[in-house]
């Protein structure tokens, strides 16, 4: 039988209601306790401060913390209502990320949501890029996801709970997009990382998954948006017509963060504005 207001069939309504209400996901993040790092700047801030605003408490961190950035961050948190506190953490190594871990266990309680971040610039072209720089790029940009991954989801194993975002890209994807060399590696490399651990944490209710932005509004792509011809170029290719602003990503981040995408893992949800369209 078919509900002559609605279109949709008795049955998918049953199976909707809750009682007489509807059946409406939740997207809050109340109590939750939340780790985002590269959350000094641009899109890890924007997330930080969004979850804080959907209920959760929320720790940050970055390999720089001098010029009191990451410090204005977590006060922003606190003044929201939300317990939060800031740490220098250079994650590619594993001794700060661990130490952090339990240091965010320890003062907020048991993390719920892990945001991997931390990313840094490559030279354009491979074939000129030194060893060092490759190297500083992928233990950054790669290894540094793969420990905070390692550290969180194996507590979040343990209490069969937890999501886990990182931080992609459409660069990750497509080379057309642009060309950052040792960058674009990287963000391939986290979007494998995302569904191999998917696959191993599955099991144990734990979601991970990644957010593929194109071009952002940051200070790491200020070269970009402040160059007229450049940016129209960029622009023309967007359906939506404009580059991304870090807001965009806020509520992808929140929806994968909360009980509203408890189905969904070992997905890279790509926000473009259509460019791979």
């Amino acid at each position: 039988m078919v509900d002559e207001q609605t279109g949709v069939t008795s049955r998918i309504i049953d199976y909707l209601k809750v009682g007489d209400r509807m059946s409406i996901p939740s997207f809050s993040l109340e109590n939750r306790v939340a780790v985002v790092s590269g959350a000094r700047r641009g899109i890890g801030k924007a997330i930080a401060l969004a979850f804080a605003e959907a209920g959760s408490h929320v720790a940050v961190c970055d390999c720089v913390v001098e010029g009191g950035e990451l410090d204005a961050v977590a006060s922003s948190i606190q003044r929201l209502g939300r317990r939060s506190f800031a740490a220098k953490v250079d994650v590619s190594q594993k001794v700060e990320v661990d130490h952090f871990v339990e240091k965010v266990e320890h003062e907020l309680g048991a993390i719920d949501i892990m945001v991997n971040d931390a990313s840094i610039h490559s030279n354009p072209s491979l074939l000129e890029t030194s060893e060092d720089e490759w190297r500083h790029v992928i233990d950054v940009n790669l290894t540094g996801y793969y420990l905070c991954c390692q550290a969180v989801g194996k507590k979040m194993v343990e209490r069969k709970s937890g999501s886990i975002i990182n931080i992609a890209s459409v660069a990750g994807i497509h080379w057309g997009w642009g060309g950052w060399g040792a960058y674009n590696v990287a963000k391939a490399g986290v979007i494998m990382l995302t569904k191999h651990l998917a696959r191993e944490m599955g099991g144990r209710n734990v979601r991970v998954n990644a957010i593929a932005p194109s071009v952002i509004k940051t200070e790491m792509t200020s070269r970009l948006w402040e160059m007229p011809e450049a940016l129209a170029t960029e622009q023309s290719k967007i359906p939506l017509g404009r580059l991304g602003e870090v807001g965009d990503l806020t509520g992808a981040a929140i929806f994968l963060a909360s009980e509203a995408s408890a189905y969904i893992t070992g997905h890279t949800l790509i926000v473009d504005g259509g460019r791979l369209a």
